[in-house]
């Protein structure tokens, strides 16, 4: 594909982000991006928190915490790698990331307190893990929607297609 091409396809993409719809395809990535980060932090506190006895309420507020520092985190990564300065990135991380992950952190965290024993259970119990697997997988689910929507106004994700 020469330049000329290639240059009016990313164009007809990105107009296809902003415009009055995105495709579920590229809400999906938005959010399989975002779960990716989530799912390190989440998974990260809720271990830490469970090995070290941590209250119930400091497990999740510490799993939320890790959560967006890695969602952050990994979308940083990719616009720093665009020549972005650390400020800027920062900025563009919150503006696409935050509402994502705020909507996957409140969706999995109701599910692991809402699953009867989850969270109580040890580390070495099928419970815990799977109640946690379920927990990540119906938040993608619901967070896709989100996404799909915030990304045809060009919020959220559609924020960092600039970068790609």
């Amino acid at each position: 594909m020469d330049h000329t091409a290639h240059q009016h396809q990313h164009e007809h993409e990105h107009h296809a982000h902003h415009g009055s719809g995105a495709s579920w395809r590229t809400a999906a990535q938005a959010t399989l991006h975002c779960l990716t980060g989530c799912a390190i932090g989440e998974i990260l506190g809720m271990v830490i928190g469970t090995a070290a006895g941590l209250h119930n309420a400091a497990t999740v507020v510490l799993s939320i915490a890790l959560a967006f520092v890695f969602g952050y985190a990994l979308t940083m990564r990719g616009v720093l790698r665009a020549g972005l300065p650390v400020r800027q990135a920062l900025k563009v991380a919150l503006a696409a990331d935050t509402v994502s992950i705020a909507v996957m952190e409140l969706i999995d965290n109701t599910v692991m307190v809402g699953v009867p024993g989850a969270i109580d259970a040890g580390l070495s119990q099928a419970l815990f893990w799977v109640s946690l697997a379920a927990s990540l997988a119906v938040a993608f689910v619901l967070t896709t929607p989100v996404n799909r929507w915030m990304i045809g106004r060009g919020k959220g994700h559609a924020v960092v297609h600039a970068y790609h």
